[in-house]
């Protein structure tokens, strides 16, 4: 009987742990987000995420971050523990459905070395 691991993703609430995050962390710019990443000493994936009043009324950047989240929850399982994440969305993730932005994760988070290595099933022999 296989058993499926869900990570809680734990959310950062404080200003200082936003800016802890921008000043020492990675960064790295997409056409839909702002994705930066830093080392936590808790042992755990925390994630931030922000949406300025610019995209759009309350309706649009709850969608945004709703995508963010879902996109994020896929991508959590790969994840090395013990990072921070803040993602900025920008205004064209509302033109774009979750399984986009996690293909965009997918690579950016690779490209952080936060991923954990591939392990191919297959490979049995």
């Amino acid at each position: 009987m296989a058993f499926t691991f869900i990570m809680k993703i734990i959310k950062l609430k404080e200003n200082r742990d936003f800016r802890r995050v921008y000043n020492k962390g990675k960064s790295f710019v997409c056409p839909f987000f702002v994705v930066y990443v830093n080392k936590n000493r808790t042992g755990e994936i925390r994630l931030g995420i922000t949406v300025r009043k610019k995209i759009g009324n309350a309706v649009k950047r709850n969608r945004a971050k709703r995508v963010i989240t879902a996109a994020f929850s896929t991508v959590c399982p790969k994840i090395i523990s013990g990072y921070d994440f803040v993602i900025v969305a920008r205004t064209r993730i509302l033109d774009v459905k979750s399984t986009v932005v996690t293909s965009h994760l997918f690579k950016f988070l690779d490209s952080f070395g936060v991923l954990k290595p591939y392990q191919n099933e297959k490979d049995t022999d």
